[in-house]
């Protein structure tokens, strides 16, 4: 018999599916619940069951849905409960409250503990307060970065022997490299953007003040005056983002300098174009999908020194790690690389290896089934063998296609 795992998220769960399918190879049953509607999940034959709440707000509105986990926990009667994403890590736990084992992955520490605004100052002292308090129902906790798990520890927010180090949700490369290879051209995607002779500083992801966007936007005139032909591609959702996003009138006071294409479904192929990678977040990040894909195109990488980018990115070994709202710095970065190509193309390679070794989806998933297994005490252990690896269907699936623009 298969164990049910159920995985809930937030409204980017789809992203996900590639790790849910390598699951159900290895043998599990499963089943997505998330914010999202959910079309993307049904293609792959996925079930997909839908919760609601509102990732901006804070306050008791929230105990809804924590009835509704708790609802849908009992239609699905699930043997172990996997969860992402900032909220549903807080209220899965305090809606199961150990009737099944959770398995929670902290994947970044959010708004709360990037922002200075006197609001999320407040709200620290709530939050680990209810991490603490969630951490009594939670089976074990998983952290993507050293920082994020070494927060935890000092503030005695999880158990003794309840903590584990997986980084990264994973990434398939030779996936990644099948939907570059079948996409455009970069002369192609350059000459459809304009951009023929450009050296093209790309980044992807929310276009949000947390993302670092005003900080890259400060930097424009500094690179522009030493280098005129540069240009800013910005590849990700903007309306979506409420409070935080960045408003049109300060990117386009830079057009046609700095270009936003808004949300993509052909990241790998405009990653083939660029010359840059930059990814100035002030976020405290878990790992950053986008700079694995980075990596994977062989991008030289301008990061901020945040939890996550520290990760991926090594200070001048495969690109550069700069201070978070460090405009002049993350300028003089970009400039430096762009001046150098060979050395820029040599940092941009190292990546390669490294995302392959380290983040691999395949290495992943055998370190989540491996918990799993110790999770549910060998009860199932003959039902989970490792299988072949698994295939993506590619054509005509609405959703995750690889190298859709994501947070």
């Amino acid at each position: 018999m298969s164990p049910h795992l159920v995985c809930i998220g937030g409204e980017d769960h789809r992203l996900r599916i590639p790790f849910l399918l390598a699951l159900r190879e290895r043998g599990f049953r499963v089943t997505a619940v998330s914010s999202d509607v959910g079309d993307a999940f049904s293609p792959h034959g996925i079930p997909h069951r839908r919760f609601g709440f509102d990732r901006f707000a804070s306050g008791g509105g929230e105990w809804g849905a924590v009835s509704a986990i708790r609802k849908l926990m009992s239609e699905l009667r699930p043997d172990i409960v996997q969860s992402f994403d900032t909220k549903p890590n807080l209220l899965t736990p305090l809606a199961v409250r150990g009737q099944v084992p959770v398995i929670r992955t902290i994947n970044g520490l959010g708004w709360t503990f990037s922002s200075r605004e006197p609001r999320a100052l407040a709200l620290r002292p709530v939050f680990c307060g209810l991490q603490g308090l969630a951490s009594l129902w939670t089976a074990m906790t998983v952290f993507q970065n050293r920082d994020d798990q070494a927060f935890f520890d000092r503030y005695r927010l999880v158990g003794r022997g309840k903590a584990r180090l997986i980084r990264s949700s994973g990434i398939d490369p030779n996936a990644f490299s099948a939907a570059r290879y079948r996409g455009p051209s970069a002369a192609t995607m350059r000459e459809e953007l304009g951009l023929q002779s450009a050296e093209i500083i790309i980044f992807v992801g929310r276009l949000t003040r947390q993302k670092g966007i005003p900080t890259l936007i400060k930097a424009v005139p500094r690179v522009l005056s030493e280098r005129p032909n540069a240009r800013f591609v910005l590849v990700g959702p903007q309306d979506s983002e409420g409070p935080f996003a960045v408003s049109r009138s300060d990117i386009e006071q830079y057009a046609p300098y700095v270009v936003a294409l808004g949300p993509r479904r052909d990241v790998p192929a405009l990653l083939g174009m660029a010359d840059l990678f930059a990814f100035p977040t002030q976020y405290r990040e878990g790992i950053p999908r986008v700079l694995l894909e980075a990596g994977l195109s062989g991008l030289p990488i301008v990061a901020s020194r945040m939890p996550g980018c520290n990760d991926v990115v090594e200070d001048g070994w495969n690109g550069y790690l700069v201070a978070p709202r460090d405009a002049d710095g993350l300028a003089s970065r970009i400039i430096g690389l762009l001046s150098d190509r060979a050395h820029a193309r040599v940092m941009g390679s190292r990546s390669i290896g490294l995302v392959r070794e380290r983040f691999s989806l395949s290495w992943v998933v055998d370190q989540y089934c491996e918990l799993y297994k110790t999770v549910l005490g060998g009860k199932y252990r003959g039902s989970l063998a490792r299988p072949a690896p698994v295939v993506l269907r590619e054509e005509g699936a609405r959703g995750p296609r690889l190298g859709e623009a994501r947070q």
